[in-house]
């Protein structure tokens, strides 16, 4: 029998603000979120929702200065938390009071509040900060690229350390204020609408917001002398396009590819649904990298992907990424198909539509060209390892095992597929798992077996992903096989020549 003790309630508050939590119950931060192939991206301990980014930077000297202002949560008990950030801190705040931090490994700020933090507590967090951004590299590579007129932040998987303090891994997302000062005659270029621009004392301000939630990586900024476009969709949405004043040859090809993205959002709305996002658009700094990436609502460009001409395929792939990558995001970087996978198919069907190829002829070619013993067969698109994250095999391979659902299941069921998948997990994480699940709840079919095949066994699949195209290979004489050469489709050059598009170069 258990006896119930009253005791007056003025008496019993004063007992419970005389009983402090234990300092056991308050222990640090992880100092990474917990990724697989990258353990030390992003931190444990909380949850942001909201970045406010104040800057200044100055092109001739590469030197950016700033305050940021992190609203978060905390999801324990905190004594101290980590950020990742590549720059010379010079003052951090939490709730207003100085706290102590000191910088740790290769990105990882450590901030010790003044008073620990409860969990579920909402925490506003100030640090102020300056550096040159070309001078910080992880492992020998940089998320930074000088150009004549500027700077730009655009990488893969981590970029944000490079110039503002962050929880940098896709599974913490937040909304966005950066508001960037200039010298004038320089624009300052990121993600969302740009909302204002005044100029003062020789400076011009660009303050630019992103209102869905950005994975940190996806946030970008470039600094530099551009010729900007304007538009507006049929829906209303604001397009913003940015050419570097020194592109040389490579600018006509890039805006007659860039100048298409509202047509593509447009025809990909059709395959994925409505365009997560409030704003559309892309840039093209003067750099000397070759890649492309994804920034959410803004896509960087490298001139050099479109060095023999323009290249529609290439704003097809990354306008995809923001339904499939910056929508629905990775939850681990080993799910990297769940991106890459999506991106390469989406040029498939463009070919499809624009009667360049259809997506099975595609399939058929990307599966007679490579032999068994090519290894490109050994990389598996489900989990290929951080070494082979960005494998071409990433992107073929795991188009062929779309390719090879889209045959299984029917078209009906596999494009209800592409466009509710975006929606299931609209602004969040999700798993390859995941999606085979929702494949299976879809089309009503069990599909593990058809999955393993294609993206996770270590060696070229006993057929192409087509029955007729099988029975075909299966019934022609072998020597007429071997001798015949596989005819590629005409869309095949321009979407191969986009196989750099995530390349990270110095890496």
């Amino acid at each position: 029998m258990h006896r119930r003790i009253i005791v007056p309630s003025a008496f019993a508050a004063t007992l419970l603000l005389a009983i402090p939590a234990s300092a056991a119950d308050y222990v640090p931060g992880a100092p990474g979120i917990g990724d697989s192939y990258y353990p030390t991206s992003g931190n444990g301990g909380y949850d942001v929702s909201h970045y406010d980014l104040r800057l200044r930077y100055q092109p001739a000297t590469d030197l950016l200065e700033g305050t940021a202002t992190i609203l978060a949560t905390t999801t324990q008990n905190l004594s101290r938390f980590n950020l990742d950030l590549g720059l010379k801190v010079s003052e951090v705040r939490v709730d207003g009071r100085i706290a102590r931090f000191a910088a740790t490994g290769e990105h990882e700020l450590e901030v010790t509040p003044a008073v620990p933090l409860a969990k579920d507590k909402r925490v506003t967090v100030v640090v102020r900060y300056a550096g040159k951004p070309s001078e910080f590299k992880v492992g020998g590579w940089s998320a930074w690229h000088r150009t004549p007129d500027g700077g730009v932040a655009a990488q893969e998987p981590d970029a944000a350390a490079w110039w503002f303090p962050s929880n940098d891994h896709p599974r913490d997302k937040a909304t966005f204020d950066v508001s960037v000062q200039v010298p004038n005659g320089t624009q300052a270029i990121s993600n969302g609408v740009l909302q204002s621009q005044t100029s003062v004392a020789g400076w011009t301000r660009f303050n630019w917001r992103s209102n869905k939630p950005q994975a940190p990586y996806l946030a970008t900024l470039a600094v530099g002398k551009f010729d900007i476009t304007t538009d507006r969709t049929a829906n209303g949405l604001p397009v913003l396009n940015a050419y570097s004043k020194d592109l040389g040859d490579h600018d006509g090809a890039a805006r007659a590819s860039i100048e298409r993205t509202a047509e593509v959002a447009e025809w990909l709305e059709g395959v994925f649904g409505p365009y997560p996002f409030n704003a559309l658009g892309g840039y093209v700094p003067n750099v000397t990298s070759g890649y492309a990436l994804e920034t959410q609502t803004r896509p960087f460009y490298s001139p050099r992907q479109f060095a023999n001409g323009a290249n529609v395929s290439v704003v097809v792939h990354e306008l995809a990424h923001q339904w499939y990558g910056d929508s629905v995001s990775v939850r681990d970087w080993k799910d990297i198909w769940i991106n890459e996978g999506f991106a390469r198919y989406s040029q498939w069907l463009w070919s499809e539509k624009e009667g360049e190829g259809t997506a099975q002829e595609l399939a058929d070619y990307v599966y007679a060209i490579r032999t068994a013993e090519d290894p490109f067969w050994t990389v598996r698109p489900g989990d290929p390892g951080p070494d082979d994250q960005f494998h071409i095999a990433v992107y073929d391979r795991g188009a062929l095992a779309l390719q090879a659902l889209r045959n299984e299941i029917g078209d009906e069921d596999f494009f209800a597929i592409l466009k509710g998948w975006p929606q299931r997990f609209a602004h969040g994480n999700a798993r390859v798992a995941d999606f085979v699940r929702y494949a299976e709840q879809v089309s009503g079919k069990p599909l593990a077996a058809l999955f393993d095949t294609w993206l996770y066994q270590p060696v070229k699949p006993a057929a192409a992903p087509s029955p007729a195209a099988a029975s075909a290979a299966a019934a022609a004489p072998a020597p007429a096989r071997s001798a015949g050469k596989p005819v590629a489709p005409k869309s095949w050059k321009k979407i191969a020549a986009t196989n750099t598009v995530h390349e990270r170069d110095g890496r």
